[in-house]
């Protein structure tokens, strides 16, 4: 079948080779929108490709060539290494691309008049807009996926793998300088009072193969005795719920300023699962999904740690602001590029780009700070930058559309 005869039959010859139903579906949308899209897409994949490149190189490339030469870590491993922390990177720059691909792209159709003939046909920018804040949708579900189940597991797996390729294998539920903090009731005994704060300090050097190992714990749940427990290792009994210290030595110190001192071969302590509990999660609350964030909130709020519940609230509320950037992002580039005469080359748009990704996240680093410090309701600290953002964008849009 020749072109001619494929316009006549109304089959667009670039899908002559696709199957019906292809084609079926894209005349569900406009023409318009294809074009858009058309234009979106190729410099999107590019500053996906280009960000995420120059970002692992910074982040990780080196240090593994590092490890390579001084460490002796197999080359196989490091790229092992680097292939399971490239979604890590991948996911970082999902919402810079968005914002060069489409200040790019709107800015070439703009120096070109393409922009001009479409409004002279009654076309506004905000219907064009309109395509690349679907495209922005997508990037921002799919940027969710990869945060919240692709990211945390590619971490772990990353960390392991480098591990054992340093020859450091450690069990799966190791961890190092675990702190935990339990509030309570504070009896007085002399006059049989109480009141509610600090009882408990537990500290271990590591955890692994489910004990704590190298442990002291500080107890001041009496007024006036501060009691001092030191162990070479504890363990947690399921069966009982509580733990079991074991070579060590207790010091109790009394009002009357007397000391006491006892060693003992094992001591059963009524101490909660809290810091095993603790010693399990991830360090980097990026390294956690959002049920397991949620998990430690819990946990925090109920041993009375309110900062890092606080934090725990911010690290949630940020799994979602993050993926928002994408819309973000694409409804200020988008706007900015649209803009009556916009010439903006490759070189300008991504030094505005850069300028403009850097504004973003110092906004959200500050107010996160707020959030966590407690000057701002978590859920109000991490996401008044975006509707901030949102607000910037759509001004901007309105002066476009002028």
């Amino acid at each position: 079948m020749n072109r001619q005869n494929s316009k006549n039959l109304g089959i667009n010859p670039l899908f002559k080779n696709k199957p019906n139903w292809f084609e079926s579906k894209l005349r569900f949308i406009p023409l318009l929108d294809r074009w858009l899209l058309s234009e979106l897409i190729p410099p999107l994949l590019f500053s996906i490709a280009a960000l995420s490149t120059v970002s692992l190189s910074l982040g990780v490339m080196f240090d593994l060539v590092r490890k390579i030469v001084e460490s002796g870590l197999p080359a196989q491993m490091a790229l092992r290494v680097l292939i399971l922390k490239l979604p890590s990177f991948v996911v970082i720059s999902f919402p810079m691309a968005m914002l060069m691909s489409s200040l790019l792209a709107f800015s070439r159709l703009s120096s070109n008049s393409e922009i001009k003939a479409l409004r002279s046909v009654g076309v506004s920018c905000r219907r064009m807009v309109a395509s690349s804040l679907v495209l922005g949708m997508f990037m921002t579900g799919l940027t969710f996926i990869f945060n919240d189940f692709v990211v945390p597991q590619s971490n772990r797996a990353a960390e392991t793998t480098l591990r054992r390729g340093l020859k450091l294998a450690m069990p799966s539920d190791y961890g190092r300088d675990i702190m935990y903090s339990r509030f309570g009731t504070i009896i007085n005994p002399i006059n049989n009072t109480s009141r509610e704060g600090l009882t408990h300090l537990f500290y271990a050097k590591e955890f692994k193969n489910r004990e704590m190992v190298n442990v002291t714990l500080l107890d001041f749940s009496r007024v006036g005795y501060t009691q001092m427990l030191v162990a070479k290792k504890a363990y947690w009994k399921e069966v009982n719920s509580n733990w079991e210290f074991t070579n060590g030595k207790i010091l109790t110190l009394a009002p009357n300023d007397s000391s006491t001192s006892v060693g003992f071969d094992s001591y059963i302590y009524p101490l909660d699962s809290g810091p095993r509990d603790i010693a399990k999660l991830p360090k980097d609350a990026n390294n956690m999904t959002i049920s397991e964030a949620k998990k430690a909130q819990a946990l925090y709020k109920q041993t009375g740690n309110i900062k890092e519940e606080r934090r725990m609230k911010v690290r949630i509320q940020e799994k979602f602001t993050l993926p928002m950037a994408c819309i973000v992002f694409v409804l200020i580039g988008s706007s900015l590029g649209s803009k009556p005469n916009s010439r903006t080359s490759k070189g300008q748009g991504f030094g505005l780009s850069i300028l403009l990704i850097l504004f973003y996240y110092i906004l959200s680093f500050g107010f996160s700070s707020l959030g966590v410090s407690g000057s701002l309701n978590p859920v109000i600290a991490a996401w008044t930058p975006v509707f901030i953002s949102l607000f910037g964008g759509t001004l901007l849009l309105r002066r476009a559309d002028k």
